[in-house]
């Protein structure tokens, strides 16, 4: 498994994540559902060199790529993750999650994941059980119920 920083993709490749994104597999479980311009998606790849407290990364199984996984607000002790497959896949989910925790164990060093799920995602919300994230709270999101779940390694 590879994992390929945003910042370092080539244009067939951001061309590719952006295709992703802005899929209705994918954009209806998004906090921002709107769709993005690939003058917008290059100038989030550009702020992503100046920050530290984000990383995106397109991850590559032997010649496949199966989806994308992100840390966002990166602390010393915790981090918020992300998770999406390659809409024309099924079955990555778990593949994607190891790659997730590994790269939070070997170089974030975090204590702490926390995701964030609509109540309504069953597919997401199954996986992060499946990986012992337990829910610690609910709040609403533009009239729709969302689920906290965290992580403790």
């Amino acid at each position: 498994m590879r994992l390929l920083d945003f910042t370092t993709l080539d244009t067939n490749q951001l061309t590719l994540v952006l295709s992703w994104r802005n899929h209705p597999k994918i954009r209806e479980w998004m906090l921002h559902r709107n769709e993005i311009s690939m003058e917008e998606h290059l100038r989030f790849v550009e702020s992503l060199k100046s920050r530290v407290d984000r990383r995106y990364f397109l991850v590559q199984r032997e010649d496949e790529y199966i989806g994308v996984i992100d840390f966002t607000g990166i602390t010393g002790i915790s981090t918020e993750i992300g998770i999406y497959a390659n809409p024309d896949m099924r079955g990555v989910g778990e593949a994607l999650m190891n790659a997730l925790i590994e790269y939070t164990r070997s170089k974030l060093k975090v204590t702490t994941l926390i995701a964030t799920v609509f109540t309504d995602n069953e597919r997401a919300k199954h996986l992060y059980e499946k990986f012992d994230f337990v829910e610690t709270n609910r709040t609403a999101y533009e009239k729709r119920e969302m689920i906290r779940m965290e992580l403790y390694q």
